[in-house]
């Protein structure tokens, strides 16, 4: 590939970034202003250049940057990098507002540079063989989607749990729909912090009669990652907290008889995906796309619907709460 890429941040989410680049032998650079990190890369990493600022890292010269920075910081770095005409992959969520992440796209429409976020899941091989067979009517008509990300986690207390978990699921439903939810609906409960929810439960109306739920919480006892897809001729599994991960394909509907609705509970089939990691798709997608030909996936237009509904979601919380 022999692209040069400019990781800024190298916390808890932007080391990841780092290891993968340099497996994929395209780690050019980090920006970082913590003086541990910096010697701790600097031992581990002799062969990258360091900077303490995003100015100077612009004016070395990268192939493209990854903004893995606290979410409240990407729309002024996202925006200076645009400027300069890199390309950029901003980790989700791609700002805190929907008025930034527009400015964001149409700033990169503008300037010509690939604008990506990292919807991380929409690089895992399990959501795409998923997709693979909705679009090849395994499960007919799409019907319900829901999805749990439950965890006795790490409290946030810049962004409460429905910003910090919700986007992969967000982004999830509307690759899967290819639609924009024309109802949302969220409620849930604030108990560690004021103002700042542990816990919600949104529910998402789309058109064609689709509907989807998602949970997501701090607050529970033990760890699952469920993605459950529901069809008019079939069911689709996924729980990535199991220890097999695997993704099963329930042969269960119901059909209409005579007005009455009777069950037909079939066989459970083990669908086969690749395992491959998804951060290391993520990057390649985003490497190849170095050239500026066009994002399918995780582009300007999809980051500015989840913050859409990421936004419409939190009236409905602090609305159900009066």
């Amino acid at each position: 590939m022999n692209k040069q890429i400019c990781v800024v941040g190298g916390g808890r989410w932007g080391k990841n970034h780092i290891a993968t680049l340099n497996k994929l032998n395209c780690l050019g650079g980090l920006v970082e202003k913590n003086q541990d990190l910096i010697k701790v890369y600097s031992q581990k990493y002799s062969n990258i250049k360091i900077f303490d600022n995003i100015d100077n890292a612009i004016e070395f010269g990268f192939d493209g940057f990854v903004i893995a920075t606290p979410a409240e910081t990407h729309y002024n770095i996202g925006k200076k990098i645009i400027e300069s005409g890199n390309h950029v992959l901003i980790e989700k969520p791609i700002t805190t507002n929907v008025e930034d992440a527009k400015k964001l796209k149409d700033l990169s429409m503008s300037c010509n540079v690939n604008l990506m976020v990292g919807h991380l899941l929409l690089f895992h091989p399990a959501i795409n063989k998923i997709k693979e067979l909705i679009n090849q009517n395994k499960i007919g008509d799409l019907q319900y989607i829901y999805s749990n990300r439950l965890n006795l986690g790490n409290v946030r207390t810049e962004e409460n749990v429905f910003w910090s978990f919700a986007p992969h699921d967000i982004s999830i439903i509307q690759y899967f729909t290819d639609l924009f939810p024309s109802e949302i609906i969220s409620n849930g409960g604030a108990f560690i912090q004021k103002d700042i929810h542990d816990t919600t439960m949104t529910f998402l109306g789309y058109p064609n009669n689709i509907k989807a739920h998602i949970y997501v919480s701090w607050l529970h006892p033990f760890k699952e990652h469920r993605l459950v897809v529901i069809g008019s001729n079939g069911m689709l599994s996924y729980e990535d907290s199991s220890q097999d991960k695997s993704l099963k394909f329930y042969n269960k509907r119901y059909v209409l008889d005579d007005t009455m609705p009777v069950k037909q509970d079939g066989e459970i089939e083990i669908i086969k995906y690749d395992r491959t990691l998804p951060l290391e798709l993520e990057l390649k997608y985003f490497i190849n796309h170095l050239d500026g030909s066009e994002l399918k996936i995780c582009n300007g237009q999809n980051a500015l619907e989840v913050i859409q509904i990421l936004e419409k979601a939190t009236q409905s919380l602090f609305e159900t709460k009066k």
